[in-house]
């Protein structure tokens, strides 16, 4: 019996991205790939907090891949003080969203460099330069773009929801404030132009939360199809249930069951193969899409640099 393709080393891939279940994998692949990753991150879940910009996700994924996220809290970064918000409360202010002292660094410095012209990408490129981190980390827009939660509680900001309400109020429906007229980052344009691109991989993020908002840039979705590249999706559902965050809660609030099959269907058109894990291997069968069941649950980094590899390996025989 021949021996599956491995994933070609002188290809790159592009990674489609959200906060920390899409960082997991990213840090996997970058380990694999490096300098050849291109990891895509939402920027839907931005908001002005104290007067300073705050990209939560692309900042769990320079943490990540910069080896300085924490572990234990799954959030943030390691080491972290809170002189700050302890001062904050003092004097009444606002301290629903935890701002840690080497975390306000990062914040003071992006908003001042905005505020001084230059773009989101340029910043965030010259924070993983200083992180060490050798793939490149791309806004999917420099524009503003922010998800918008329609809840039985009114309409609430992505914050204000996940993070000030803990994901409380019930879902009805989800919006992207700006989308219609976000431009597509020329990077990104590029990196999904490149005739060296081998795959790109939507990871297991939260379809409607955090992958949803990037696909809703116009020119995304046309870009990924145009590439020639086979497009994979690792799901982020686990034999029912999601790991992290509001995904399997979301879903049944706007009555959508979570199986591989859903996420199947939710991006029907646009990927050629799904990555599911072995506890769903025998759903993913007659889905009308090219499966992989492989272990999906990322632990460690041995963990998810296997589930990297393994998306790699299953787009390179898509590819054939």
């Amino acid at each position: 019996m021949p021996m599956p393709p491995a994933f070609d080393g002188s290809k790159t891939v592009v990674a489609i991205c959200g906060g920390v279940g899409g960082a997991k994998l990213a840090l996997g692949l970058a380990h694999l790939l490096g300098a050849r990753l291109t990891v895509v991150v939402n920027v839907a879940d931005d908001f002005v907090h104290m007067g300073l910009r705050i990209c939560p996700d692309i900042d769990t994924v320079l943490y990540t891949l910069g080896g300085r996220s924490d572990e234990a809290r799954g959030w943030g970064r390691a080491g972290e003080s809170w002189n700050f918000m302890a001062a904050t409360k003092e004097l009444g202010g606002e301290d629903w969203f935890a701002l840690g002292d080497r975390d306000l660094a990062l914040h003071v410095q992006r908003s001042c460099r905005l505020a001084g012209g230059e773009t989101l990408t340029a910043v965030t490129a010259a924070v993983a330069e200083k992180f060490g981190i050798a793939s490149k980390i791309l806004p999917v827009t420099d524009d503003d773009l922010r998800t918008r939660v329609h809840t039985d509680a009114g309409v609430l900001d992505f914050q204000r929801y996940f993070v000030e309400r803990r994901c409380e109020p019930e879902v009805r429906r989800i919006a992207f404030d700006g989308a219609a007229t976000a431009r597509l980052s020329p990077q990104v344009r590029d990196a999904l132009a490149s005739k060296q691109l081998g795959a790109v991989i939507i990871c297991p993020s939260n379809p409607y939360l955090s992958i949803d908002p990037i696909l809703a840039v116009p020119g995304l979705r046309a870009a990924m199809r145009g590439s020639g590249a086979p497009v994979v999706a690792v799901s982020p559902i686990i034999g029912g249930r999601a790991i992290k965050g509001p995904t399997a809660k979301i879903m049944q609030e706007l009555d959508i069951a979570p199986t591989a099959a859903t996420i199947a269907q939710h991006y029907a058109g646009l990927i050629d193969g799904l990555v599911v894990d072995s506890a769903d291997g025998a759903e993913a069968v007659g889905l009308g899409i090219t499966t992989c069941a492989t272990p999906t649950l990322m632990t460690d980094l041995p963990s998810r640099i296997a589930l990297a590899r393994e998306s790699l390996a299953f787009a390179a025989r898509l590819a054939t």
